[in-house]
Parts: structure tokens; C-alpha cells; sequence
């Protein structure tokens, strides 16, 4: 069963979800560019920059939509941020009519890039390629339960030699007040604004590239919530009832000592060796969702553990926390390994139905780029990359508000309508030359 009212139906749904943003742009005359550029992502086409898409719209005033559709993600003054609300404000009830918001997911997203013009593109590692490569890489924080899950806040890394380069930052309209921030840093700044926001959450969840930085633990254990991260094999632990040595006896001169300290015999060990001496009995199958043609399950261990990241600058022991850690059937070792400061009396299951969660956000990245062209902006400045990424979350979040009247076994498809068609003899930059 599709949408009841069809294609229709869909329109005029879309027509009342943009009459809901709107506000948020500031100009009146902002309204038809943004209600053009959200159709655009939404309706059927390769390539989701600024020149298809208007010649897909207006094939009969293609000249005049590029103008007018440029202009509105290029140059326009309008705020990311209160868009990003507006559609927070539209679409997480949605979302929450089927289970509360569970947690805030971290990650990143890589977009491969030709030449060294476009802001903040250097030799990065992309996750799309699955390795370094010429890249923009931007930092999202997305807000799920296990229904549907949104993207609210959307950020472009800006590597050293960006952001210490006046020219180039010049050039591409860089704000003065961005600074170099490392990718955890600027995860921290998207989530306490969540927060003070008063986007209420369960949990915090990270892949290993942000859960291995004892700051960034610390920063979202400072924010008032639990996490579940991945962490490196390497990670350093103090096992189960083992902690650092007390502080040095005070000799009666100077000052007492403070610090936690180790010796050669009483060291912690890496989170893969804590993994390999574990007993066979600590294992245990654990199946978390359905996947598309069978249930997810693997084999799970779940110990208390205290990190040991220099904590002999401390002058207690870090607190106990879970180290979850997979060991798939058939596999010569495990695979991946987390920490989580969810409470001591979690399940199992529980722990590991929260760190499976993260699926969510390759959900978001995958529709964001695939269907919607997150990745086809080619314009070069701070100002557009951010505004054509904004302006792909709030074209999701009508599929998600689509998504969520639809019942489970439904069919999800949402159209506006057919592909219309391109002017005879349209071809857009950068195609191959025709004979």
C-alpha cells in the first residue's frame, strides 16, 4: 500500500511542509527559490547542482531559474541554522510519534573533489572512496530512534592549511570567526548546542574516529550524557578489578603526591588483549535487528573496565565503564571494540541493540547523497556548500515526514510528480562533447 492520495497528494503535502520553513528564511522573495531548489532534490534526475535542476524545473526559462536558484544558495544571507531548526521543529515529532528520540549520533562524510578551489578540500581520508584522497569532509550530528533518524546540524572541517591561509579563506567567504577545530572538537560543539537547544536524548553514539579521544569522552560525559563509542584495538585499559597503583607515599617533605601511577608489573593492556584472554564462556550470540533479508546477529562480550588514556596526570582512577567488544562466528579475532557509559545493570542486548544504532546515520548519508545530490554542489564558497547541504536535509525531512505516515509494511516511495522534461538540445558544463 503507497501513499493513498498519490502523487497529488504528495504535492500538496510538500506544498505545506515548505509553507512551514519559510519563516525561517527572513525575505518573502526567498520562498519560490527555496520551494524550486527542494523540488529540484527531490524529484528524479543524475545530478543535483544548481544548472540541471533549473533546467528540470523551468526548461522553457532555463537562463533566469540558474540565475535565481544560484543566487539563493550562493549569495543569499539567509541563516543555516534556522532553517536546520525549522525543520528540526517540523520533523523530529514525527519521528518521535513512534518512540522517543533515543540518541545523537556523531559522524562524518566525505565528498571526493578535483582541483584545490573548493572550501576546505585537501588530501583527506574519505569515506566514500574508503581511503586519503582529494575531499571535503563535513561533521553532522543526526537525532534517531530506531523508526527514522535526521540530520540537525551539518558543518564543513576546515584542515590547518585552510584555516590558516588568509587568501584562500578570503576567497572562499570563510566566516572570521571559524578557527581551526579538529573533527571531535567541532562533534562537541554540535552536541552541547543540541542540548541547550532542548533536544532531549538517551545516549551519544561514535564510530572509533571520534570515541579513541579521551577529550571528546570526557566532553560528552561534561555535557550530562552517556555514550556508547567505538575505540581503537589499541585503547588502553585497565581490566576488570584491576585500577593504577595510590600515589606515592609523602616522604614528609614538600608536597604530598597526587598522581595515580603505574610500574613495570602493574600496567593496563590494550582492549585487543583484554578481548583474546577473555573465557570462551564470556561470548555470547546476540541478535539486535532485522537486516533485509535475515536478523543481524554476532557474538558480543561485555566487561567493566576503567580507560587508562594518561590517567597518571589524575589523581583518582577513572570510573568503571562497559568495553563491548564483537568477535564474529569465523573470524580470527574481533572486530570492533566500544566503550560505553551507559548504567552498570544494562543488558547485554541493551548495550549492544545501542551501539548498533549508528546503522542509522549511513541510512541519512546514504539517502542524502544518493537520491538528493548532498555531494553535487559545485560551487567553491563556505556560504553555498553549507546552504545546498541545509537545503538537502529539509528536502529529507519531508521524506522522512512521508516515511512517517506510512505504515511499516507500506510502501515508502514518495514522488512530486514525473521527471520533467529538459529543453531539446539542453547539456549541462561539464558533460561530454556531443557530435
Amino acid at each position: 500500500m503507497g501513499l493513498g492520495s498519490g502523487v497529488g497528494g504528495s504535492e500538496s503535502r510538500f506544498a505545506a511542509y515548505v509553507e512551514t520553513i519559510i519563516s525561517s528564511l527572513g525575505h518573502a522573495d526567498r520562498a519560490a527559490p527555496f520551494r524550486s531548489y527542494c523540488a529540484g532534490l527531490l524529484l528524479p534526475g543524475d545530478r543535483k547542482s544548481v544548472e540541471p535542476m533549473a533546467a528540470r524545473m523551468q526548461p522553457g526559462r532555463v537562463q533566469a531559474a540558474h540565475q535565481s536558484l544560484h543566487h539563493f544558495v550562493a549569495k543569499a544571507e539567509w541563516s543555516d541554522d534556522r532553517m536546520l531548526a525549522a525543520v528540526r521543529a517540523r520533523v523530529l515529532p514525527i519521528i518521535a510519534r513512534h518512540g522517543p528520540i533515543r540518541a545523537l549520533i556523531v559522524d562524518d562524510t566525505g565528498m571526493p573533489k578535483k582541483g584545490k578551489h573548493s572550501v576546505g578540500v585537501a588530501r583527506q581520508y574519505c569515506g566514500q572512496l574508503g581511503k586519503q584522497d582529494n575531499c571535503q569532509v563535513a561533521v553532522s550530528l543526526s537525532a534517531a530512534n530506531d523508526h527514522a533518524s535526521l540530520p540537525i546540524t551539518y558543518r564543513l572541517y576546515l584542515p590547518h592549511e585552510w584555516a590558516d591561509d588568509p587568501v584562500r579563506r578570503a576567497r572562499a567567504g570563510v566566516p572570521d570567526d571559524v578557527v581551526f577545530q579538529t573533527k571531535a572538537q567541532i562533534a562537541l560543539d554540535q552536541l552541547r548546542a543540541a542540548l541547550a537547544a532542548g533536544i532531549e536524548a538517551e545516549v551519544a553514539l561514535a564510530d572509533a574516529g571520534y570515541g579513541t579521544d579521551t577529550d571528546f569522552r570526557d566532553g560528552i560525559t561534561a555535557a550530562g550524557l552517556p555514550y556508547v563509542v567505538g575505540i581503537q584495538s589499541s585503547t588502553s585499559l585497565w581490566p576488570p578489578g584491576a585500577e593504577p597503583l595510590p600515589p606515592k607515599p609523602w616522604s614528609g617533605r614538600g608536597r604530598p603526591p597526587s598522581a595515580i601511577r603505574r610500574d613495570p608489573e602493574h600496567q593496563p593492556i590494550s582492549a585487543r588483549q583484554l578481548a583474546l584472554a577473555l573465557p570462551r564462556k564470556a561470548w555470547r550470540r546476540v541478535t539486535w535487528r532485522e537486516g533485509s533479508n535475515t536478523k543481524l546477529a554476532s557474538r558480543f562480550a561485555a566487561v567493566r573496565v576503567r580507560p587508562a588514556h594518561r590517567d597518571y596526570h589524575r589523581s583518582i582512577p577513572r570510573p568503571e565503564e562497559w568495553c563491548l567488544i564483537e568477535w564474529p562466528a569465523g573470524e580470527p579475532e574481533p572486530t570492533k571494540y566500544f566503550l560505553s557509559t551507559l548504567p552498570p545493570d544494562i543488558s547485554r542486548r541493551g548495550l549492544v541493540n545501542t551501539a548498533k544504532l549508528r546503522w542509522r546515520i549511513e541510512r541519512d548519508y546514504q539517502d542524502l547523497k544518493q537520491e538528493l545530490g548532498l555531494g553535487h554542489y559545485e560551487g567553491r564558497g563556505w556560504r553555498g556548500f553549507h546552504h545546498h547541504a541545509t537545503l538537502c536535509i529539509a528536502a529529507y525531512g519531508f521524506l522522512i515526514s512521508e516515511r512517517g505516515a506510512i505504515p511499516p509494511s507500506g510502501q515508502g516511495e514518495t514522488r512530486l510528480g514525473e521527471e520533467p522534461t529538459l529543453p531539446q538540445g539542453y547539456r549541462p558544463r561539464g558533460s561530454p562533447h556531443q557530435a
